[in-house]
């Protein structure tokens, strides 16, 4: 895996904070370096705000991806995806997380915290992380995901 890639910025809401949490520590242990864009608490806050900033540490290459996470993962996703530097895909288990990556190149992963488990968000950022884009036939699919 490319060393960019060991950067991951998360990023939630009130409603995802302590999935954040729970994936931020996991991962950490993993040797990933994490870049927390908040919440910091399970104060309610707007995910429009927290995936405006998650997409931005994309864009900007402070992280080569991210975990966005808000109660169904759709509203976080929204705001994600408005940013064509971000293709985020929303995930509620592996299979879905592993087309993300090899067919769709997807650089942000989300997940609704009010509908999936522990277990199954962590099976979801590991084949997410740990799988690489196919390239090939889907490459130009993907360039044009960016063009608006």
């Amino acid at each position: 895996m490319p060393d960019s890639h060991k950067i991951i910025a998360l990023a939630a809401d009130h409603a995802g904070f302590e999935l954040k949490n729970h994936v931020a520590g996991i991962l950490k242990a993993e040797g990933y370096e994490i870049l927390d864009l908040g919440t910091h608490s399970a104060e309610r806050v707007d995910y429009p705000d927290y995936g405006r900033a998650l997409a931005e540490a994309i864009a900007a290459g402070k992280a080569g991806r991210g975990i966005g996470i808000c109660g169904s993962g759709i509203g976080i996703c929204i705001m994600l995806n408005r940013n064509p530097a971000v293709r985020a895909a929303l995930c509620g288990e592996d299979l879905s997380a592993r087309l993300a990556r090899q067919h769709n190149d997807a650089n942000v992963l989300v997940l609704g915290s009010r509908l999936i488990g522990e277990g199954m968000a962590m099976e979801c950022v590991r084949v997410f992380l740990n799988t690489e884009f196919e390239g090939g036939r889907h490459e130009e699919r993907v360039k044009k995901l960016g063009k608006c």
